[in-house]
Order: structure tokens, then C-alpha cells, then sequence
């Protein structure tokens, strides 16, 4: 299996060199040159598999040069630390599933691809004696679970740039209070999308990067991709088994990562066994107005009570652009240095291609709390902000002749006030996040500006 770049200027790698180089070296993302399929008897064979042997059946399609014995046991410390003997178990609230992917070490969907992604880091640095420097930005759960995943690892550093007051409370200090000296935060006085544009920069800046060996952690890694196919089609399977041949996934997304691994799992499996993936978003509605009308098109990021998706420029969203070009990457690289000129990119051409494999419902902020709310009166179940516009959108765009899937892509209890305007009380903290507000913290405040913040990285950056 070998690696290419959306905008075709790289020549292809392997999956190790593919999640080391991350951002691919022409700007661009990488993704596998062809997409796997497995057939019905496959299928059958993977039915009654735990989550663990399904990862390592999946992932195998897409790495050959990792032996066997050596993934089996990549995969078997990463999902370790998970709570829930299932990894991520499924469970029936009223009309619809709720997958819940928050029982890694940060609570959070970020701990089932990152866990995974810090290992890989560390097999391959082992093998080649190798050091690293891991940038990436952060609009709130991605920077805890990256630091969880390496902190304390050896021949890494991290630098993770978040929003300063822009994510949850709890958010920030899950990053903040990890003090091992390999972990450095940055708050930037700005928005995640800025702090999203430096890492891409600094990552363009080829001398930078190679003298200081930078990798990345943001879903533009594909292996953050890849390790989210696993729990789509664990979750179909499960439905399966309960004889549903055909299921629906509402996704709640800001930066199109999570609903492109179920895109690249509705491909894998047979025809029809993803039927609809919904694209659901809060008030920043890009997404929304591209699968609706075609228009992809920057506008003011809105602060709301889910701001994992306070985002106005999803960067996974170059891997659905590939395929929706024909595979053209020369037309991508167009199509995407247009778009960081311009902030529009006019696809309203594709509208009827874009609506066979999405359908899409933003939600406001108070149809947010009202969910929360509504679904904790009816079934007993509290929804963080996030999921809870999963599951708005799933409800009113769902085929009742079809099980939907809501993912719930973090737990209640680190979107506290959210919750408290929802059901007029705090949801209980679960341990991990009991003790978090008196524990010492460490976090430099930098302006939102490439060069401050490429100072800060070389003064503390391994070499």
C-alpha cells in the first residue's frame, strides 16, 4: 500500500514514511493510492471479532510494512488504557444508537486514534533512531489526547496551540496541567482556524521542518483517519448482527476528519451497508452549505458550547475534494490555493454527486441545549454539546426504515456549563477529571503570529 498526495506532488511513500511526514511535502494530504474493498465472506469473517482483532484486521489492509506480530501489539497497548472492555460500545436511547467513543484515557473520540498515533510515533523512532518535534493545533479535545498519547515518550517533543479561552474550562486543563517535560501549550490570542493556519505555514516552510523534524498529530495525519474506520465498522457490525444490512452514521464534524473515516469505511465495506452518512454542524456551518447548496465559503468563526467545531476551515475537507475532482490533483492544488487566496471555493456543480454520500443539518445553539435537555427528560441519557447536534440533525434527517448512529464524540462532564443551562444541574465528574482544577498548570500566551510562535517552538525543540 503506498501514499499520495491530494495535490499529486510527492512521489508515493509507505504508511510508516506516510505518518512521519504527515502534512505531505507539496501542501497537501495524504491518502492511500487506491481505497481497499473487502467482500461479503470477509465481512462474515469479521462478525463476532472484538474490537482490538477488528483494528488489526482493518488497519492491515492499509499497512504492509509493519509485521503482523509488531501491529498486533501496537494496537494492543494503544486501546489498554480504555475504560470499556468494547473500546466503543453502542447502546440504543430512543430512536436512535448512541456509539460512544469518550472511555479513552481523555474522554474523548481523539483517544482512539491518537493512543494509536503515539505508538506509531514511538515503533518507528525506535527503528530508526530518529527524534521529533509534534506541532499541531487544537479547538479543544485533540490537543489532550496528542499530549496523552506522548507525554513522557522518549525522542518527542510536543507543541500544541489552542484558542486561549476558547475551549471548555476542563478542555484547557486537561491540556495545561500535564507537566511532563517533553509537553509544552500554547494559548493564541485568537481563533482555532488561526492557530490551525501557523501549523500549516510553519509546516510549508520545508527548512523549518526538516531541521527541527516536525510531525503532526491533527487529523491531516492519515493515521488519525485510518484508526476512526475501525469503530465505524464495528458499530455497523453490530447492527448487523442485530439484522440490520444497512445503517446510517450522523456525525457531528467542524473539520470533516471524523465523517472522511466514515466516508473511506462506507467505501471499504459492500454496497449498501452504509447507506447515509449525515453531516451534522453547530452554528459554523461550512459543511453544511457545501453538502446544501455547494458553497464552500469562509465565514466568522461563531463561539458556541461545542467549540470542537467552531471552525470555518475544515482541512480533512482536500481528501473529500480529491475524489469529488476525479482524482485530479493538479485541479486540487488549484482549487486549494484559490480557496486560501480568496476564502470561497464555488462546487455547486457537484451538488448532486455531494448529496449521494452526505446529507446535512446545521444546528443552532439553542436547538443544542435543547437537546441536551429533551433527551436527558426521555431516556435518562446526557448528550454533551457536540453530540447532542449529532443527534438533532440525526432525528430529523433519519430514514425511520434505517438504524442511525450517533457518535458521541466526548463525555457530558467536560462541557459542564453547557449541561448545567441544559438540565439546571452540573453532570457528575468522572475521576479522571475529579481533581483537575488544583492541580499545578504550565501554558504560554502567545500571539496568533508565525514568527513568535516558530521562536517558541526552536527555543524548546529537540534537535
Amino acid at each position: 500500500m503506498r501514499y499520495i498526495s491530494t495535490r499529486g506532488g510527492i512521489e508515493p511513500l509507505g504508511f510508516q514514511d506516510a505518518v512521519m511526514m504527515g502534512l505531505a511535502r507539496d501542501g497537501g494530504l495524504l491518502l492511500p493510492e487506491t481505497l481497499p474493498t473487502i467482500d461479503a465472506a470477509v465481512l462474515d469473517s469479521w462478525q463476532h471479532l472484538p474490537y482490538q482483532s477488528l483494528a488489526r484486521e482493518i488497519l492491515s489492509l492499509f499497512i504492509d510494512d509493519i509485521p503482523a506480530t509488531d501491529l498486533e501489539d501496537l494496537v494492543e497497548r494503544s486501546y489498554a488504557s480504555f475504560a470499556h472492555p468494547q473500546v466503543t460500545p453502542i447502546c440504543k436511547q430512543g430512536d436512535v444508537y448512541i456509539l460512544e467513543l469518550f472511555h479513552g484515557p481523555t474522554l474523548a473520540f481523539k483517544d482512539v486514534a491518537l493512543q494509536l498515533l503515539g505508538n506509531l510515533f514511538e515503533y518507528v523512532l525506535a527503528r530508526t533512531g530518529g527524534f521529533m518535534n509534534i506541532l499541531g493545533a487544537t479547538s479543544g479535545d485533540t490537543g489532550s489526547a496528542a499530549i496523552a498519547g506522548v507525554r513522557g515518550k522518549n525522542n518527542i517533543n510536543i507543541f500544541i496551540l489552542h484558542p486561549h479561552g476558547r475551549t471548555s474550562p476542563i478542555q484547557a486543563l486537561q491540556m495545561t496541567t500535564v507537566l511532563d517535560p517533553n509537553v509544552f501549550n500554547i494559548a493564541v490570542r485568537g481563533t482555532f482556524d488561526d492557530a490551525q493556519s501557523i501549523v500549516k505555514t510553519i509546516f510549508n516552510d520545508l527548512a523549518f521542518r526538516d531541521l527541527y523534524q516536525l510531525g503532526a498529530v491533527n487529523s491531516i495525519n492519515w493515521a488519525r483517519v485510518l484508526a476512526q474506520v475501525v469503530y465505524y465498522v464495528y458499530a455497523y457490525l453490530k447492527l448487523r448482527k442485530q439484522g440490520s444490512s444497512s445503517v446510517d452514521f450522523s456525525v457531528p464534524t467542524g473539520n470533516f476528519g471524523d465523517i472522511f473515516a466514515g466516508y473511506v469505511a462506507r467505501k471499504l465495506l459492500p454496497a449498501g451497508c452504509i447507506h447515509t452518512l449525515i453531516l451534522a454542524t453547530n452554528a459554523n456551518d461550512l459543511l453544511t452549505r457545501f453538502v446544501t447548496q455547494g458553497d464552500y465559503s469562509r465565514g466568522q468563526v461563531i463561539a458556541t458550547s461545542s467549540p470542537s467545531m467552531d471552525i470555518q476551515i475544515a482541512s480533512n475537507f482536500e481528501r473529500y475534494l480529491y475524489y469529488l475532482r476525479g482524482e485530479d490533483g493538479a485541479q486540487v492544488k488549484q482549487d486549494m490555493e484559490g480557496f486560501a487566496a480568496t476564502g470561497i471555493l464555488d462546487l455547486s456543480t457537484f451538488k448532486e454527486q455531494v448529496a449521494v454520500d452526505f446529507r446535512s443539518r446545521s444546528v443552532s445553539e439553542e436547538e443544542t441545549i435543547a437537546t441536551i435537555g429533551d433527551f436527558h427528560r426521555q431516556h435518562g441519557y446526557l448528550l454533551d454539546p457536540h453530540t447532542a447536534v449529532g443527534v438533532k440533525a440525526a432525528l430529523e434527517l433519519r430514514d425511520p426504515n434505517r438504524p442511525v448512529v450517533c457518535l458521541a464524540t466526548a463525555h457530558p462532564a467536560k462541557f459542564g456549563a453547557a449541561v448545567t443551562r441544559a438540565i439546571g444541574s452540573e453532570p457528575p465528574l468522572p475521576p479522571a477529571l475529579a481533581d483537575l482544577e488544583n492541580r499545578e498548570s504550565r501554558c504560554a500566551v502567545l500571539d496568533a503570529e508565525m514568527t513568535e510562535i516558530k521562536n517558541f517552538v526552536a527555543a524548546n525543540a529537540l534537535q
